[in-house]
């Protein structure tokens, strides 16, 4: 049985995201440049459905070094935003007993956490037993790894100080 984005973004339980991570293929710096349009995996993490409310769009590769990797807004529109000004270890910590917003665009207010600078930098580092490109937060303990689903999406799994899992999400290469 092929897995599909849609089967993804309508969620499954946290064993079987984490099983099909394990079953993917690591990528290379190179493979992962670029702009990428971001959605959830639901499992039943705290983070569920924040981003989906937040206004996220995205994450952007310009290289190894130079990562944006929070962008909100709409294609034309898009900005960074500074993930050390996001309560994302709050977030974390209570996600599952905090209310969601109940109105799509909420993340117009992270436009006053807007950056110019790069927070976030490309390594590779072994996750799970596969080497593959991660992304490695400046300001935050995290790291997500990410996983070839096919030529143009990748699965992420946000390693997260605290969580005793991770957070799932999908990147599907915007340019």
């Amino acid at each position: 049985m092929t897995i599909t984005v849609a089967d993804l973004q309508a969620g499954l339980p946290n064993a079987d995201a984490a099983a099909l991570f394990d079953s993917l293929p690591g990528v290379g710096v190179d493979d992962v440049l670029g702009q990428w349009r971001g959605s959830e995996a639901p499992t039943g993490h705290p983070l569920d459905g924040f981003l989906a409310v937040s206004g996220w769009y995205g994450k952007r590769f310009d290289d190894a070094d130079h990562v944006h990797p929070l962008l909100f807004g709409t294609p034309g529109s898009l900005f960074p935003v500074n993930p050390g000004a996001m309560p994302l270890q709050t977030l974390v910590k209570f996600g599952a007993r905090l209310p969601r917003p109940k109105i799509p665009g909420v993340g117009v207010g992270f436009a006053l956490a807007r950056t110019r600078r790069h927070r976030a930098r490309l390594r590779r580092v072994e996750y799970r037993g596969v080497v593959s490109t991660s992304m490695v937060y400046d300001q935050l303990p995290i790291i997500d790894h990410f996983r070839a689903l096919d030529q143009n999406t990748l699965f992420g799994a946000m390693d997260v100080r605290g969580s005793t899992e991770p957070y799932f999400f999908l990147l599907e290469r915007d340019w």
